[in-house]
């Protein structure tokens, strides 16, 4: 490695655990994550795999390690002035429209490279109630290419606190559901391993759908232990996003 390389990649690390400590901080003022965890995370690289109830899910996903991660982020994140150039410098993967291939192999680099991935297998923000939504099956491929397991994680908040903002261009917007205080709720399950050939579509469609039906159930153990609310007034659960997963 050059000494140019070098100084990028401490740079990046400094920039990373910083941005991981500010986070951390301000979860720990706002949400007092509560954090029930079934298993220690395995050593090495590995797949945190989420629900995705809210915009700021990935940066809460920061805190369940102190090891470096590479979160896989919208591309209209990466669009905001300033932060966007942030989370490249941290070394997040940015998921654009039509391209999930291109951060599906980005992923794969950093597994390769021993350092763990963050994703959501949603397909949306706030889908996962919705039984007709079939998962993604990015999070599978990417463990069963790189031979690494996956950790699932269900979380849960007090719906009421959710602000829904626009946000984007007239040419690509969304809808943000932003949640900036309250309890946040979070269950780290068993990891799973998952042992097929990538090539065959019904293996990794099924396997999928487990990943999901075990991200479920870990989230409802979540919402067991925050209060239960009334349903927030305006737009709907199961807005559609660009999720930050490949197809």
């Amino acid at each position: 490695m050059s000494m140019r390389e070098k100084l990028r990649t401490t740079s990046q690390e400094v920039i990373y655990r910083a941005g991981r400590d500010i986070v951390a901080l301000y979860s720990r003022l706002m949400f007092h994550p509560d954090v029930v965890r079934h298993a220690p995370l395995p050593k090495g690289p590995k797949i945190l795999a989420s629900n995705h109830p809210t915009t700021i899910d990935p940066f809460v996903m920061l805190t369940l390690t102190r090891e470096r991660m590479s979160i896989l982020i919208t591309e209209l994140a990466f669009n905001v002035p300033g932060f966007g150039q942030y989370l490249h410098l941290a070394g997040h993967i940015q998921v654009a429209r039509e391209k999930g291939r291109a951060a599906f192999d980005q992923a794969l680099r950093v597994l390769k490279a021993r350092h763990t991935v963050g994703i959501f297998p949603e397909g949306a923000v706030g889908r996962l109630k919705d039984e007709d939504n079939k998962p993604r099956t990015g999070a599978v491929r990417l463990a069963l290419n790189a031979g690494v397991p996956i950790v699932p994680i269900g979380v849960h908040m007090d719906d009421k606190r959710i602000l829904y903002r626009p946000i984007g261009n007239e040419d690509f917007n969304d809808v943000a559901r932003w949640y900036l205080r309250g309890p946040y709720a979070i269950t780290v399950g068993q990891p799973m391993v998952f042992k097929g050939d990538v090539n065959d579509r019904d293996y990794v469609q099924d396997a999928s759908e487990n990943l999901m039906q075990r991200i479920g159930a870990l989230a409802q153990e979540s919402a067991r232990r925050i209060p239960r609310t009334p349903k927030p007034k305006g737009l709907p659960a199961g807005i559609t996003s660009p999720l930050a997963n490949p197809e």
